[in-house]
Protein backbone atom coordinates (compact mmCIF):
# COMPACT_ATOMS: atom_id res chain seq x y z
CA UNK A 1 0.00 0.00 0.00
CA UNK A 2 2.83 2.01 0.73
CA UNK A 3 4.48 1.52 -2.81
CA UNK A 4 0.97 2.68 -4.16
CA UNK A 5 0.92 5.74 -2.66
CA UNK A 6 4.42 6.57 -3.33
CA UNK A 7 3.73 6.07 -7.32
CA UNK A 8 0.53 8.11 -6.96
CA UNK A 9 1.64 10.70 -5.06
CA UNK A 10 5.01 12.04 -7.85
CA UNK A 11 2.22 11.31 -10.80
CA UNK A 12 0.23 14.09 -9.48
CA UNK A 13 2.85 16.37 -8.93
CA UNK A 14 4.12 16.20 -12.39
CA UNK A 15 0.95 16.92 -13.64
CA UNK A 16 0.40 19.72 -11.83
CA UNK A 17 3.62 20.88 -12.14
CA UNK A 18 3.84 20.96 -15.44
CA UNK A 19 0.82 22.78 -16.58
CA UNK A 20 1.59 25.37 -13.51
CA UNK A 21 5.06 25.66 -14.94
CA UNK A 22 3.76 26.92 -18.13
CA UNK A 23 1.53 29.27 -16.97
CA UNK A 24 3.95 30.79 -14.29
CA UNK A 25 6.62 30.99 -17.05
CA UNK A 26 3.77 32.34 -19.48
CA UNK A 27 2.71 35.54 -16.34
CA UNK A 28 6.26 35.67 -15.64
CA UNK A 29 7.43 37.49 -18.99
CA UNK A 30 6.59 41.38 -18.68
CA UNK A 31 5.75 43.19 -21.27
CA UNK A 32 6.60 46.85 -18.83
CA UNK A 33 4.04 46.06 -16.05
CA UNK A 34 2.05 43.64 -18.14
CA UNK A 35 2.15 39.78 -17.64
CA UNK A 36 2.62 38.85 -21.88
CA UNK A 37 -0.64 36.82 -21.90
CA UNK A 38 -2.53 40.32 -20.43
CA UNK A 39 -0.89 42.04 -22.85
CA UNK A 40 -1.47 40.04 -26.24
CA UNK A 41 -5.25 39.98 -25.39
CA UNK A 42 -5.15 43.84 -25.12
CA UNK A 43 -3.21 43.96 -28.35
CA UNK A 44 -6.06 41.60 -30.03
CA UNK A 45 -8.73 43.41 -28.19
CA UNK A 46 -7.78 47.10 -29.67
CA UNK A 47 -5.86 46.75 -32.51
CA UNK A 48 -8.84 44.34 -33.69
CA UNK A 49 -11.19 47.12 -32.99
CA UNK A 50 -9.54 49.44 -35.16
CA UNK A 51 -9.32 47.28 -38.11
CA UNK A 52 -13.02 46.83 -37.72
CA UNK A 53 -13.82 50.45 -37.58
CA UNK A 54 -14.78 50.15 -33.60
CA UNK A 55 -11.78 52.18 -31.92
CA UNK A 56 -13.44 55.14 -30.45
CA UNK A 57 -12.09 58.41 -31.94
CA UNK A 58 -11.81 59.81 -28.76
CA UNK A 59 -9.71 60.16 -25.42
CA UNK A 60 -10.30 56.01 -24.71
CA UNK A 61 -9.46 54.96 -28.29
CA UNK A 62 -6.10 57.45 -28.87
CA UNK A 63 -5.33 56.59 -25.13
CA UNK A 64 -5.73 52.98 -25.83
CA UNK A 65 -3.48 52.72 -29.05
CA UNK A 66 -0.94 54.85 -27.75
CA UNK A 67 -0.18 53.23 -23.96
CA UNK A 68 -0.22 49.89 -25.57
CA UNK A 69 2.49 51.06 -27.97
CA UNK A 70 4.67 53.13 -25.62
CA UNK A 71 4.45 50.35 -23.13
CA UNK A 72 6.07 47.78 -25.72
CA UNK A 73 8.53 49.89 -27.19
CA UNK A 74 9.19 51.72 -23.71
CA UNK A 75 10.10 47.89 -22.31
CA UNK A 76 11.89 47.55 -25.58
CA UNK A 77 14.20 50.17 -25.19
CA UNK A 78 15.25 49.49 -22.01
CA UNK A 79 16.48 46.19 -23.22
CA UNK A 80 17.88 46.24 -26.46
CA UNK A 81 22.12 46.93 -25.61
CA UNK A 82 23.77 50.17 -26.71
CA UNK A 83 20.16 51.70 -27.25
CA UNK A 84 19.20 51.55 -23.90
CA UNK A 85 22.01 53.90 -22.63
CA UNK A 86 21.42 56.54 -25.22
CA UNK A 87 17.83 56.79 -24.36
CA UNK A 88 16.25 54.04 -26.16
CA UNK A 89 12.67 54.04 -24.89
CA UNK A 90 12.54 57.61 -25.81
CA UNK A 91 13.30 57.01 -29.74
CA UNK A 92 12.12 54.04 -30.10
CA UNK A 93 8.94 55.68 -29.08
CA UNK A 94 9.16 58.28 -31.11
CA UNK A 95 10.39 56.84 -34.29
CA UNK A 96 8.93 53.53 -34.52
CA UNK A 97 5.42 54.93 -34.90
CA UNK A 98 6.34 57.25 -37.30
CA UNK A 99 7.62 54.93 -39.05
CA UNK A 100 4.41 53.03 -38.70
CA UNK A 101 2.48 55.61 -40.06
CA UNK A 102 4.54 56.02 -43.49
CA UNK A 103 4.45 52.28 -44.18
CA UNK A 104 0.89 52.25 -43.80
CA UNK A 105 1.38 49.66 -40.98
CA UNK A 106 -0.96 51.87 -38.76
CA UNK A 107 -4.27 51.65 -39.88
CA UNK A 108 -6.14 55.18 -40.31
CA UNK A 109 -8.75 54.62 -37.66
CA UNK A 110 -5.69 54.53 -34.94
CA UNK A 111 -4.11 57.94 -36.38
CA UNK A 112 -7.74 59.30 -36.46
CA UNK A 113 -7.61 58.03 -32.50
CA UNK A 114 -4.28 59.38 -31.48
CA UNK A 115 -4.92 62.66 -33.40
CA UNK A 116 -8.24 63.51 -31.52
CA UNK A 117 -6.58 62.44 -27.91
CA UNK A 118 -3.25 64.45 -29.01
CA UNK A 119 -4.12 67.18 -30.30
CA UNK A 120 -7.50 67.59 -30.10
CA UNK A 121 -7.99 67.04 -26.99
CA UNK A 122 -4.69 68.78 -26.05
CA UNK A 123 -3.05 65.92 -24.32
CA UNK A 124 0.60 67.44 -24.40
CA UNK A 125 -0.50 70.52 -22.64
CA UNK A 126 -2.23 68.38 -19.75
CA UNK A 127 0.72 66.08 -19.33
CA UNK A 128 3.07 69.57 -19.23
CA UNK A 129 0.80 71.23 -16.96
CA UNK A 130 1.46 68.01 -14.37
CA UNK A 131 4.90 67.66 -14.95
CA UNK A 132 5.68 71.49 -14.54
CA UNK A 133 2.85 72.44 -11.73
CA UNK A 134 3.81 69.40 -9.48
CA UNK A 135 7.44 69.31 -10.05
CA UNK A 136 7.90 73.25 -8.64
CA UNK A 137 5.22 72.78 -5.95
CA UNK A 138 7.12 69.37 -5.06
CA UNK A 139 10.45 71.61 -5.40
CA UNK A 140 12.19 73.00 -2.48
CA UNK A 141 11.93 76.46 -2.40
CA UNK A 142 15.82 77.25 -2.12
CA UNK A 143 16.64 74.70 -4.92
CA UNK A 144 14.16 76.48 -7.51
CA UNK A 145 15.27 79.90 -6.44
CA UNK A 146 18.95 79.17 -7.10
CA UNK A 147 17.95 76.67 -9.96
CA UNK A 148 15.95 79.82 -12.08
CA UNK A 149 18.25 82.28 -11.56
CA UNK A 150 21.43 80.53 -12.43
CA UNK A 151 20.58 78.14 -15.76
CA UNK A 152 20.13 81.34 -17.91
CA UNK A 153 23.99 81.13 -17.71
CA UNK A 154 25.02 78.05 -18.88
CA UNK A 155 21.63 79.04 -21.43
CA UNK A 156 23.20 82.06 -22.28
CA UNK A 157 27.17 80.63 -23.17
CA UNK A 158 25.57 77.60 -24.99
CA UNK A 159 23.27 79.22 -27.47
CA UNK A 160 26.43 81.82 -28.80
CA UNK A 161 28.17 78.88 -28.62
CA UNK A 162 26.18 76.28 -30.61
CA UNK A 163 25.87 79.27 -33.54
CA UNK A 164 29.22 79.90 -33.77
CA UNK A 165 30.38 76.26 -33.79
CA UNK A 166 27.51 74.92 -35.76
CA UNK A 167 27.79 77.64 -38.68
CA UNK A 168 31.81 76.76 -38.93
CA UNK A 169 30.96 72.88 -39.41
CA UNK A 170 28.09 73.40 -41.71
CA UNK A 171 30.51 76.09 -43.68
CA UNK A 172 33.60 73.27 -43.37
CA UNK A 173 31.24 70.74 -44.80
CA UNK A 174 29.94 72.21 -47.67
CA UNK A 175 27.29 74.75 -46.65
CA UNK A 176 27.45 78.47 -46.98
CA UNK A 177 27.32 80.66 -43.86
CA UNK A 178 24.37 81.81 -44.29
CA UNK A 179 22.29 79.03 -45.05
CA UNK A 180 24.08 76.95 -42.24
CA UNK A 181 23.56 79.67 -39.78
CA UNK A 182 20.13 80.16 -40.51
CA UNK A 183 18.37 77.01 -41.96
CA UNK A 184 20.11 74.63 -40.28
CA UNK A 185 20.89 75.73 -36.84
CA UNK A 186 18.78 78.48 -35.96
CA UNK A 187 15.11 76.02 -36.41
CA UNK A 188 17.54 73.41 -33.98
CA UNK A 189 17.44 76.05 -31.15
CA UNK A 190 14.10 77.79 -31.87
CA UNK A 191 12.30 76.18 -29.37
CA UNK A 192 9.85 73.65 -30.96
CA UNK A 193 7.33 73.38 -33.82
CA UNK A 194 4.50 75.82 -32.64
CA UNK A 195 6.11 77.60 -30.42
CA UNK A 196 9.54 78.05 -32.84
CA UNK A 197 9.55 77.06 -36.72
CA UNK A 198 5.73 78.04 -37.27
CA UNK A 199 6.78 82.07 -36.41
CA UNK A 200 9.97 81.48 -37.61
CA UNK A 201 9.03 80.52 -41.21
CA UNK A 202 6.55 83.29 -41.05
CA UNK A 203 8.76 85.87 -40.25
CA UNK A 204 11.22 84.80 -42.78
CA UNK A 205 8.68 84.52 -45.28
CA UNK A 206 7.82 88.21 -44.98
CA UNK A 207 11.41 89.39 -45.06
CA UNK A 208 12.13 87.24 -48.09
CA UNK A 209 8.40 87.56 -49.77
CA UNK A 210 8.18 84.12 -50.26
CA UNK A 211 5.72 81.05 -49.00
CA UNK A 212 6.21 79.84 -45.48
CA UNK A 213 6.06 75.92 -46.57
CA UNK A 214 9.17 76.58 -48.53
CA UNK A 215 10.77 77.27 -45.21
CA UNK A 216 9.24 74.50 -43.49
CA UNK A 217 10.49 71.91 -45.72
CA UNK A 218 14.21 73.07 -44.67
CA UNK A 219 13.29 73.95 -40.60
CA UNK A 220 11.30 70.70 -39.86
CA UNK A 221 13.83 68.39 -40.61
CA UNK A 222 16.96 70.10 -38.74
CA UNK A 223 14.61 70.26 -35.54
CA UNK A 224 13.71 66.49 -35.50
CA UNK A 225 17.27 65.91 -36.19
CA UNK A 226 18.67 68.06 -33.52
CA UNK A 227 15.85 66.46 -31.02
CA UNK A 228 17.33 62.94 -31.91
CA UNK A 229 20.50 63.90 -31.03
CA UNK A 230 19.82 65.74 -28.05
CA UNK A 231 17.58 62.53 -26.91
CA UNK A 232 21.08 59.89 -27.24
CA UNK A 233 23.16 62.57 -25.14
CA UNK A 234 20.92 63.07 -22.53
CA UNK A 235 20.68 59.56 -22.69
CA UNK A 236 24.67 59.33 -22.64
CA UNK A 237 24.51 61.35 -19.70
CA UNK A 238 22.07 59.76 -17.82
CA UNK A 239 24.78 56.66 -17.64
CA UNK A 240 27.18 59.29 -17.12
CA UNK A 241 25.62 59.88 -13.77
CA UNK A 242 25.53 56.02 -13.38
CA UNK A 243 29.27 55.82 -13.34
CA UNK A 244 30.69 59.06 -11.87
CA UNK A 245 27.93 59.81 -9.15
CA UNK A 246 29.90 63.47 -7.59
CA UNK A 247 28.50 64.09 -11.55
CA UNK A 248 25.05 64.29 -11.14
CA UNK A 249 21.91 65.23 -8.35
CA UNK A 250 20.07 62.63 -9.42
CA UNK A 251 17.37 65.47 -10.39
CA UNK A 252 18.74 68.32 -8.44
CA UNK A 253 20.30 71.33 -10.52
CA UNK A 254 21.91 73.25 -8.06
CA UNK A 255 24.28 72.27 -5.62
CA UNK A 256 23.51 72.81 -1.80
CA UNK A 257 25.23 71.25 0.94
CA UNK A 258 22.86 71.87 3.71
CA UNK A 259 20.07 70.03 1.50
CA UNK A 260 19.81 66.02 1.28
CA UNK A 261 18.36 64.72 -1.56
CA UNK A 262 18.29 61.90 -0.31
CA UNK A 263 17.13 62.75 3.16
CA UNK A 264 13.85 64.75 1.11
CA UNK A 265 13.40 61.35 -0.81
CA UNK A 266 12.80 59.48 2.36
CA UNK A 267 10.83 62.33 3.51
CA UNK A 268 7.66 61.78 1.05
CA UNK A 269 4.36 60.93 2.39
CA UNK A 270 2.09 58.00 1.70
CA UNK A 271 -0.17 58.43 -1.60
CA UNK A 272 -3.40 60.30 -1.02
CA UNK A 273 -5.34 59.88 -3.93
CA UNK A 274 -7.45 62.99 -2.61
CA UNK A 275 -4.54 65.14 -2.59
CA UNK A 276 -3.45 63.50 -6.15
CA UNK A 277 -7.65 64.81 -7.55
CA UNK A 278 -7.00 68.12 -5.97
CA UNK A 279 -3.47 68.31 -7.39
CA UNK A 280 -5.38 68.05 -11.12
CA UNK A 281 -7.48 70.58 -10.09
CA UNK A 282 -4.28 73.23 -9.56
CA UNK A 283 -2.32 72.02 -12.61
CA UNK A 284 -5.16 72.58 -14.63
CA UNK A 285 -6.20 75.72 -13.09
CA UNK A 286 -2.45 77.24 -13.96
CA UNK A 287 -2.58 76.27 -17.22
CA UNK A 288 -6.01 78.11 -17.67
CA UNK A 289 -4.66 81.19 -15.72
CA UNK A 290 -1.69 81.51 -17.88
CA UNK A 291 -3.79 82.12 -20.83
CA UNK A 292 -6.00 84.52 -19.47
CA UNK A 293 -2.44 86.33 -18.52
CA UNK A 294 -1.28 85.94 -21.91
CA UNK A 295 -3.98 88.21 -23.21
CA UNK A 296 -2.11 91.55 -21.44
CA UNK A 297 1.01 90.20 -21.52
CA UNK A 298 2.95 88.93 -24.19
CA UNK A 299 4.27 85.89 -23.42
CA UNK A 300 4.22 82.25 -24.18
CA UNK A 301 1.40 80.62 -22.21
CA UNK A 302 3.85 77.83 -20.89
CA UNK A 303 6.15 80.09 -19.61
CA UNK A 304 3.55 82.51 -17.71
CA UNK A 305 1.98 79.09 -16.22
CA UNK A 306 5.93 78.29 -15.04
CA UNK A 307 6.18 81.90 -13.72
CA UNK A 308 3.01 81.71 -11.78
CA UNK A 309 3.92 78.23 -10.23
CA UNK A 310 7.30 79.57 -9.43
CA UNK A 311 5.32 82.78 -7.69
CA UNK A 312 3.09 80.64 -5.68
CA UNK A 313 5.97 78.57 -4.51
CA UNK A 314 8.41 81.45 -3.78
CA UNK A 315 5.96 82.67 -1.66
CA UNK A 316 4.69 79.83 0.17
CA UNK A 317 0.78 80.15 -1.19
CA UNK A 318 -0.11 76.95 -1.55
CA UNK A 319 -0.89 74.70 1.29
CA UNK A 320 1.63 71.89 1.92
CA UNK A 321 -0.84 69.47 1.49
CA UNK A 322 -1.95 70.67 -1.79
CA UNK A 323 1.77 70.92 -3.05
CA UNK A 324 1.77 67.26 -2.05
CA UNK A 325 -1.32 66.11 -3.80
CA UNK A 326 0.45 68.00 -7.04
CA UNK A 327 3.76 67.07 -6.90
CA UNK A 328 2.22 62.73 -6.60
CA UNK A 329 -0.27 63.32 -9.64
CA UNK A 330 3.48 64.32 -11.19
CA UNK A 331 5.55 61.55 -10.69
CA UNK A 332 1.99 58.91 -11.77
CA UNK A 333 1.99 60.95 -14.76
CA UNK A 334 5.87 60.70 -15.35
CA UNK A 335 5.85 56.92 -14.81
CA UNK A 336 2.42 55.95 -16.61
CA UNK A 337 2.10 58.66 -19.68
CA UNK A 338 5.43 59.45 -20.58
CA UNK A 339 5.37 56.35 -23.67
CA UNK A 340 2.59 57.04 -24.26
CA UNK A 341 3.08 60.39 -25.34
CA UNK A 342 5.97 60.05 -26.89
CA UNK A 343 4.29 57.63 -29.44
CA UNK A 344 1.49 60.38 -30.52
CA UNK A 345 4.47 62.64 -30.88
CA UNK A 346 5.95 60.09 -33.13
CA UNK A 347 2.52 59.49 -34.91
CA UNK A 348 1.66 63.62 -35.54
CA UNK A 349 5.04 65.62 -35.32
CA UNK A 350 7.26 63.22 -37.07
CA UNK A 351 6.86 62.91 -40.49
CA UNK A 352 9.42 60.16 -41.72
CA UNK A 353 9.99 60.88 -45.05
CA UNK A 354 11.86 64.24 -43.80
CA UNK A 355 14.00 62.60 -41.38
CA UNK A 356 14.87 60.05 -44.09
CA UNK A 357 15.33 63.13 -46.64
CA UNK A 358 17.67 64.90 -43.49
CA UNK A 359 19.86 62.10 -43.28
CA UNK A 360 23.14 63.33 -45.47
CA UNK A 361 26.64 63.51 -44.18
CA UNK A 362 26.68 66.99 -44.31
CA UNK A 363 23.60 68.02 -42.60
CA UNK A 364 24.50 65.12 -39.96
CA UNK A 365 27.68 67.14 -39.23
CA UNK A 366 26.22 70.52 -38.80
CA UNK A 367 23.07 69.11 -36.63
CA UNK A 368 25.47 67.00 -34.24
CA UNK A 369 28.21 69.94 -33.81
CA UNK A 370 25.27 72.21 -32.87
CA UNK A 371 23.50 70.19 -30.26
CA UNK A 372 26.92 69.14 -28.95
CA UNK A 373 28.44 72.44 -28.78
CA UNK A 374 25.19 73.20 -26.91
CA UNK A 375 25.12 70.42 -24.30
CA UNK A 376 29.20 70.71 -23.95
CA UNK A 377 28.58 74.19 -22.97
CA UNK A 378 25.67 73.21 -20.22
CA UNK A 379 28.34 70.97 -18.93
CA UNK A 380 31.03 72.62 -18.95
CA UNK A 381 29.73 75.98 -17.19
CA UNK A 382 28.48 73.95 -14.37
CA UNK A 383 31.27 74.09 -11.76
CA UNK A 384 31.60 77.84 -12.41
CA UNK A 385 27.56 78.19 -11.33
CA UNK A 386 27.63 75.48 -8.48
CA UNK A 387 25.58 72.90 -10.81
CA UNK A 388 25.30 69.27 -11.21
CA UNK A 389 27.29 69.11 -14.86
CA UNK A 390 24.53 66.29 -15.71
CA UNK A 391 21.88 68.30 -14.89
CA UNK A 392 23.13 71.10 -16.04
CA UNK A 393 23.54 69.74 -19.64
CA UNK A 394 20.10 67.47 -19.38
CA UNK A 395 18.60 71.42 -18.90
CA UNK A 396 21.00 73.27 -22.12
CA UNK A 397 19.99 69.80 -24.25
CA UNK A 398 16.57 70.50 -24.32
CA UNK A 399 17.32 74.01 -25.89
CA UNK A 400 18.23 71.86 -29.15
CA UNK A 401 14.43 69.86 -28.87
CA UNK A 402 11.32 69.56 -30.46
CA UNK A 403 9.42 72.56 -27.66
CA UNK A 404 7.33 70.75 -25.10
CA UNK A 405 7.68 67.53 -26.89
CA UNK A 406 11.15 67.28 -27.09
CA UNK A 407 11.63 68.40 -23.50
CA UNK A 408 9.46 65.42 -22.35
CA UNK A 409 11.85 62.82 -25.01
CA UNK A 410 14.96 64.55 -23.84
CA UNK A 411 14.49 64.66 -19.68
CA UNK A 412 12.68 61.10 -20.22
CA UNK A 413 15.36 59.55 -21.81
CA UNK A 414 17.99 61.41 -19.06
CA UNK A 415 15.38 59.86 -16.53
CA UNK A 416 15.29 63.70 -14.85
CA UNK A 417 11.70 64.08 -15.22
CA UNK A 418 12.73 66.36 -12.01
CA UNK A 419 13.65 69.16 -14.30
CA UNK A 420 10.73 69.60 -16.56
CA UNK A 421 10.74 73.41 -15.14
CA UNK A 422 13.80 74.48 -16.19
CA UNK A 423 14.03 72.50 -19.55
CA UNK A 424 10.54 74.36 -20.36
CA UNK A 425 12.41 77.82 -19.37
CA UNK A 426 15.38 76.45 -21.67
CA UNK A 427 13.14 75.50 -24.45
CA UNK A 428 10.49 78.73 -24.70
CA UNK A 429 12.55 81.49 -23.13
CA UNK A 430 15.70 80.27 -25.24
CA UNK A 431 13.76 79.36 -28.22
CA UNK A 432 11.86 83.10 -28.09
CA UNK A 433 15.13 84.33 -27.97
CA UNK A 434 16.85 83.03 -30.89
CA UNK A 435 13.40 83.55 -32.93
CA UNK A 436 14.05 87.22 -32.39
CA UNK A 437 17.12 87.59 -32.99
CA UNK A 438 17.49 85.33 -36.25
CA UNK A 439 14.56 87.70 -37.33
CA UNK A 440 17.00 90.81 -36.43
CA UNK A 441 19.62 89.61 -38.52
CA UNK A 442 18.32 88.09 -41.27
CA UNK A 443 16.59 91.63 -41.94
CA UNK A 444 19.92 93.18 -41.78
CA UNK A 445 21.46 90.29 -44.02
CA UNK A 446 18.43 90.15 -46.86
Amino acid sequence: MEQQVELKVPVTEVRTSGFSYWKDKAMSIKIGPLPLPVYLTMVAIIFGASFYGKLPADMIGGLAIMMILGILLGDVGLRLPILKDIGGPAILSIFVPSCMVFYGLLDENAVKSVTAFTKGANFLYFYISCLVAGSILGMVRKVLIQGFIRMFVPLVIGTVTACVVGTAIGMVVGFDMYHAFFFIVIPILSGGVGEGILPLSVAYSEILGQSPDQFLVHFVPAAMLGNLFAIMLAGYLKKLGQKKPHLTGNGMLVKSGDLDLNALKGAEKAIDLKLMGAGLLIASSLFIGARLLNMVVPIPAPILMIIAAATLKVLNIVPASMEQGAHQLYKFVSANLTWALLVGIGVLYTPWADVIAAITPAYIFTVLGTVLAMVGSGYFSARFLNMYPVESATVTACHSGLGGTGDVAILSSANRMELMPFAQISTRLGGACTVIAATILMRMFS
